[in-house]
């Protein structure tokens, strides 16, 4: 599949599931399944309940996607 026909959307995680699986909200309130990619797998990036996610959606399934990158939260001041 070619890169451009990848869609890119932003979400925050609502609720974890088995195997790295998540249930995502976008910020246009549909919510879809999505799973860890590989690399995130690799590195165990973690992702936790409310979580601002950028998620990839393929125009086959719009109800599935898959979680390409976890953005930072603010650390609160020691």
């Amino acid at each position: 599949m070619a890169k451009q026909e990848k869609l890119i959307v932003e979400g925050t995680i609502i609720e974890a599931l088995p195997n790295t699986t998540f249930r995502v909200e976008l910020d246009n309130g549909h919510q879809l399944l999505a799973h860890l990619s590989g690399k995130m797998r690799k590195y165990y990036i973690r992702v936790l309940l409310g979580d601002r996610v950028r998620v990839e959606l393929t125009p086959y399934d719009p109800n599935r996607g898959r979680i390409v990158y976890r953005y930072r939260t603010p650390q609160s001041a020691r």
